[in-house]
């Protein structure tokens, strides 16, 4: 029997109010494929990714019940090591955030924050995530520039390179097409369909056909609900509730 790699439990988080901004969420995932999630602005997607690695807890007041576990574990046992869980389960933003340092430095910084000093080593694992990336032939003949001077799409997919480069088995991503031009997202679409080789990937999108195009799984938020979640096709093709449909055609969002 497989175990999945993500297992989501009544999840219901609140931002210091009583109001929850998710509430009762309920959903698996086995590696090595990819969710998109959908629904309005403010239904809860990126509330629920920033669940997965607990980026939330350094919001005052918060408040979690239920659970997440990844691999079996629970990530919100009072012992789990935060370190390790944002090691395990790398995030890749909506807004490209380059380290304003070189190309190069922009890999070896997290590498050498985590314990990695040979600089054979480094500069394998440099090489390795960019090409990861198809960012390599590019790059590889200005890896002493500054990682600022390259264009949107290289950005994007220069913090892909430095997430993989530490070798997470979860990728998070919010959004990461949404500011970049036809071209570079179509290059961001194809990269995922690459990395679910290696990571699982759960990626926020407001994009219905990028949704269709680049997952497995498909999940639809509604003011902090998960409404359903099934396979892609059938979402797109055949999907359980009216209201998912509505979204899905245009008729609100």
């Amino acid at each position: 029997m497989k175990m999945n790699k993500i297992d989501v439990n009544d999840l219901t988080f609140y931002y210091n109010t009583n109001v929850p901004a998710i509430k009762n969420v309920n959903l698996s995932l086995e590696k090595n494929n990819v969710l998109a999630l959908i629904g309005p602005s403010g239904c809860g997607k990126t509330t629920f990714i920033r669940c997965v690695n607990r980026m939330n807890d350094i919001i005052p007041g918060i408040k979690v019940e239920g659970d997440i576990k990844i691999d079996g574990e629970s990530i919100y046992e009072t012992r789990f090591d935060l370190t390790k869980l944002r090691r395990k389960v790398g995030m890749v933003f909506q807004k490209s955030n380059p380290f304003p340092k070189s190309i190069y430095e922009n890999i070896a910084y997290g590498l050498r924050i985590n314990g990695i000093k040979n600089k054979y080593e480094i500069d394998g694992i440099v090489e390795s995530s960019l090409k990861g990336t198809a960012l390599w032939g590019e790059v590889k003949d200005r890896l002493k520039e500054s990682a600022l001077r390259l264009s949107g799409g290289q950005q994007q997919r220069l913090c892909i390179a430095r997430t993989i480069a530490i070798k997470p088995d979860i990728i998070l991503m919010d959004e990461p097409a949404s500011a970049l031009d036809p071209l570079s997202t179509m290059k961001i679409e194809e990269l995922i369909q690459d990395l679910k080789e290696k990571f699982t990937i759960i990626i926020v999108t407001h994009n219905m056909q990028q949704a269709a195009r680049v997952s497995d799984y498909t999940a639809f938020f509604y003011m902090g609900d998960l409404v359903e979640m099934s396979k892609t096709k059938k979402m797109f093709t055949n999907p359980e509730f009216e209201m998912t449909e509505n979204y899905i055609t245009g008729k609100f969002g």
